[in-house]
């Protein structure tokens, strides 16, 4: 499932390239038709993420909203660095994006609808806080809060949308490893101090992520790097799918288990029990 960071860098790039334009939108895929018809033609204002959801609002129609799930997928093409052309839409696109300056094609969103205001205000009132959104001065007590309240597994309470918005299961197992907490520990147990360090991890980590594009959370000096760019695909990540293979930072064997119905992984001698 695509994490925080991918919806929030799809936020931007949209942002960039179709707000403030008429936008033509359509649906190939025939699901989305009535919903498209509404908004084709219309000028997009703004474009906002916040955890796992994308928000649309338009002049003079209702507000567009799309969670990606777990398959779904936004690739966007920039007119200007793809000589004028993009690849067709396939028939099971749910969704097209286009002025004279990109092309987006939305496909297997878990969801894809209409909504108005109040919609997203509820929508975004049920999330806890997304750390690429830090503006609310009550989003590092929310989240200690959150978790002092919650007995279940502290791998379990960061899939919880309601405790921490935009968290998946690679960024809850890296930041997990960063904090040396070990996955099965209760989250009421982790104590203010850890839980804050917590949220500054998913701040940075989040930020990250981001800026590159991927998930990167292996320190480049661990690997003998300078900079996070440098690390190859199989270097990027301290114990997600890495079980059996040894720990970056003191070797010990990488365990995997299944906490909160996901797998997980975790070192061991770093997250000690």
């Amino acid at each position: 499932m695509p994490e925080g960071h991918t919806l929030h860098r799809i936020a931007r790039t949209h942002r960039r390239l179709f707000a403030g334009s008429e936008v033509a939108v359509w649906s190939p895929q025939g699901r989305f038709a009535e919903g498209a018809s509404m908004l084709d033609g219309h000028t997009l204002i703004g474009v906002s993420a916040y955890g796992k959801h994308l928000f649309y609002r338009w002049d003079g129609a209702p507000h567009l909203h799309i969670h990606l799930g777990l398959v779904g997928k936004f690739p966007t093409y920039d007119l200007s660095t793809h000589g004028g052309s993009t690849p067709p839409a396939t028939p099971g696109t749910r969704l097209v994006l286009a002025n004279d300056r990109a092309v987006a094609h939305l496909a297997g969103p878990m969801s894809c609808r209409l909504i108005d205001p109040s919609e997203m205000d509820q929508i975004i009132a049920a999330l806890g806080p997304d750390p690429l959104r830090t503006r609310r001065r009550n989003d590092v007590p929310d989240f200690i809060a959150a978790l002092s309240r919650r007995r279940i597994p502290i791998g379990a309470a960061l899939l919880d949308q309601a405790v921490l918005a935009g968290i998946g299961n690679v960024y809850r197992a890296e930041l997990l490893f960063l904090a040396g907490i070990h996955p099965a520990r209760p989250a009421a147990d982790v104590g203010p101090d850890a839980a804050a360090q917590l949220w500054d991890l998913a701040v940075g980590e989040l930020r990250v992520g981001v800026r590159m594009g991927r998930i990167v959370t292996v320190r480049p000096e661990d690997l003998g790097a300078r900079r996070r760019s440098q690390l190859g695909d199989d270097e990027r990540l301290y114990v997600y799918h890495r079980q059996g293979l040894p720990c970056r930072r003191c070797g010990t064997e990488i365990a995997m288990g299944d906490i909160g119905a996901r797998s997980i992984w975790w070192c061991p001698r770093c997250q000690a029990a």
